[in-house]
């Protein structure tokens, strides 16, 4: 009978040792989820997607899977993420409305900044003033004599509350002093199929979006939202909204990468040193370069910094919408 326990002994060892070597498995063992809260082929959808096949590398050549969940102003995939098990590999990546969404809404389902782990900022870009080919204004002073002739009659189109677009047409409005008609679509490529068609006016859209429209000359371009030009040859020349009398109007739409809250820092620590080394990709700067967008090589990548930011928005931005009274239930 004794003979029996040195056997049982070992196989607890060999069990204990099998337990212990897969608790310090190396992050990550299998895909990574990062969950998009807007409809396929948006801005925030095409961005996700460059820095997922930019995170491959850096992660170890693990899957790196984008996940479309839409609706209510991207609040219901961030309220995905929010209630996600917090082991890494279902991750967020949202724009501006991380900020917007809690002044925008009285109720959310999730707490910003706190049901979150930051992993760093992805990237900043302006967004465009466009407008339809059949305005009868060539620029933007042009532009802005027609609004105040015929404000009544004229339009601004936004892919719904809560969107960039959205965002920036409020604060155009509020730094022309005026208040536009404004058509709300579900998602964005809608509004540009009707601004192109000349069904809606004008759209403060990202550039990523944009930029497209204004080298197929489909639309007519009035401005830039960032306090300096914009690097594409096509729109060095287009002026800030600021420079053409809108003063120290400024509007940046930026991108960040974010876990669950309780997500463990081992596992942070992974996640933000694999965005580092995604954001230096020399093939995702250059394509994000073309479209006017700056990949984030600052103090912002740095996790603490990057809510500090996301913070400072949450502030400046909700004194923009509760002047707006533009709320959702």
């Amino acid at each position: 009978m004794s003979s029996i326990f040195p056997f049982f002994k070992a196989i607890s060892v060999l069990l204990m040792a099998s337990v212990s070597c897969a608790a310090k498995a190396e992050f990550p063992e299998k895909p990574i989820t990062l969950v998009v809260p807007f409809a396929a082929g948006g801005p925030s959808d095409k961005i996700a997607r460059d820095v997922a096949e930019a995170l491959r590398k850096p992660l170890g050549g693990k899957t790196v899977i984008v996940e479309n969940v839409g609706g209510a102003g991207g609040t219901i995939g961030a309220a995905k993420v929010a209630k996600a098990n917090p082991d890494g590999y279902t991750l967020l990546v949202h724009h501006i409305g991380m900020a917007t969404a809690p002044a925008l809404y009285r109720k959310l389902p999730f707490k910003v900044p706190d049901d979150f782990e930051y992993l760093g900022l992805i990237n900043e870009a302006p967004s465009i003033l466009i407008g339809s080919n059949s305005l009868p204004a060539a620029n933007f002073p042009e532009l802005r004599k027609l609004i105040a002739e015929r404000k009544d009659k004229i339009n601004l189109a936004n892919a719904g509350l809560g969107s960039a677009s959205h965002l920036c047409g409020l604060m155009f409005q509020s730094a022309m002093q005026t208040e536009l008609t404004t058509v709300p679509y579900k998602v964005t490529a809608p509004a540009m199929t009707d601004i192109i068609g000349g069904q809606v006016d004008l759209m403060c859209e990202q550039a990523i979006n944009a930029v497209p429209q204004i080298e197929g000359r489909k639309v007519k371009v009035f401005g830039v939202t960032s306090t300096q030009r914009m690097t594409p040859p096509l729109l060095a020349s287009v002026p800030t909204l600021s420079e053409s009398g809108l003063s120290d109007f400024s509007v940046s739409v930026w991108h960040g990468l974010y876990a669950p809250r309780g997500t463990p820092p081992a596992v942070l620590a992974k996640l933000n040193h694999a965005l580092k080394a995604a954001l230096k990709d020399p093939d995702l700067i250059k394509r994000q370069e073309a479209l006017g967008i700056s990949v984030i090589s600052d103090s912002r990548l740095e996790p603490a910094n990057h809510r500090k930011f996301v913070e400072s928005e949450m502030a400046r931005w909700s004194k923009v919408i509760k002047a707006a009274g533009q709320y959702a239930d």
